[in-house]
């Protein structure tokens, strides 16, 4: 059983469209994009903050970098990986075990990410 359900994630979704609009969600197929969306937002969050403890734990055990100016925690990060970082940062609590998916479809349950139509598509915000 999935909870919530595809109908309950586009009750919330909708929950917000004044009377007498058209819904922002009409399908299955835009809760599965959407969500499929932000959890790929999750996973490459995930990916530089690999990335980042990996760099650290390299700079740790190398001996030449213990006597370098630059500590491992001081060392900039690209823009496009910071940008990851604060996209891709979890909005709920106990994120932490959980499957980026999952997280995806809690956030939006919960109201914490939202979906935006433009024009012939939706896209999570």
């Amino acid at each position: 059983m999935i909870h919530p359900s595809y109908s309950e994630l586009m009750a919330v979704v909708n929950s917000e469209v004044e009377e007498g609009e058209q819904p922002l969600v009409q399908s299955r197929y835009s809760i599965v994009k959407a969500t499929a969306a932000r959890a790929k937002e999750i996973i490459d969050a995930r990916t530089v903050e690999e990335k980042i403890k990996k760099a650290r734990m390299e700079a740790n055990n190398n001996p030449k970098d213990k006597d370098s100016k630059d500590k491992p925690e001081e060392r900039k990060i690209s823009e496009e990986d910071a940008k990851k970082l604060q996209i891709g940062t979890p909005l709920i609590d106990n994120a932490s075990n959980m499957k980026p998916l999952s997280i995806a479809v809690e956030e939006l349950y919960e109201g914490k990410v939202k979906i935006v139509g433009n024009g012939d598509d939706s896209e999570i915000m």
